[in-house]
């Protein structure tokens, strides 16, 4: 069975919003989608800058105010400053007097409860990058099914114009989904890396913390408590039979 097509021509230039238009319902859900995703961007983007600070240098301010045996400045110093590693560093401090290895437990749980808090709202963004092309591949799915129910409803002889809204809906929706897809992706390992560098901070300054409250200070005779002062000097002596 043949089939015929009669073109016809058109001039008009579509704006931007007419071609959205175009590619039917589906582009609301690719819109609503791509804001969903600028707004993760954004409040993620802010959080990591928020929380990300200067670790080498917060580090050596607290210590010089602890090696002055100044505990109510740091707990200060680490209230003024934003971030985990600031919060990790007040809980430190605050639980000086603990035995080294319970401080090491306890900044390590504390380390691991803040990652979920990084990590939050990112799986949404990579979610939406996958998801976004998928979308667009089904309003092409959509566009062309309108294009063969034109040609079973009008048989031999179709108009252009009764195909070319299934071919618009079709290359508009797979194009929104790209166009939404890709930033996406790009934004979702941007952040990626950026929480992975916090985390990397957190543990540096926890090791760190670690080495100024049980060595540094106790080697000062800094009074931290009987209980921190008791594990240090047992692991000096550990270390002496050692070598």
């Amino acid at each position: 069975m043949d089939l015929y097509v009669l073109a016809v021509e058109s001039t008009d230039a579509l704006t931007a919003w007419e071609l959205l238009r175009q590619g039917g319902p589906m582009v609301w859900v690719l819109l609503l989608v791509s804001a969903f995703g600028v707004t993760a961007f954004l409040e993620r983007l802010l959080y990591y800058h928020r929380a990300q600070i200067n670790a080498s240098e917060f580090m050596a301010g607290v210590r010089t105010v602890l090696k002055n045996d100044n505990v109510v400045e740091a707990v200060a110093i680490c209230d003024a400053t934003p971030g985990p590693v600031a919060r990790m560093a007040k809980l430190g401090i605050l639980n000086r007097e603990q035995t080294h290895d319970r401080l090491k437990e306890l900044l390590d749980d504390h380390s691991r409860a803040e990652v979920p808090r990084l990590e939050k709202r990112l799986n949404m963004l990579g979610t939406i990058a996958q998801i976004a092309p998928l979308l667009g591949l089904l309003g092409t799915v959509l566009g062309f099914i309108q294009i063969f129910q034109g040609v079973w409803l009008k048989g031999n002889w179709v108009l252009a114009n009764d195909l070319a809204g299934g071919i618009w809906q079709g290359l508009v929706c797979m194009a929104l989904g790209l166009a939404i897809a890709i930033p996406c992706t790009i934004a979702f390992n941007y952040l990626v890396g950026r929480k992975d560098d916090i985390a990397l901070d957190i543990e540096k300054s926890n090791a760190e913390l670690l080495n100024i409250l049980a060595f540094e200070l106790a080697s000062l005779n800094i009074n931290l408590g009987p209980k921190v002062n008791q594990d240090v000097n047992n692991d000096i002596g550990q270390r002496s039979v050692d070598q």
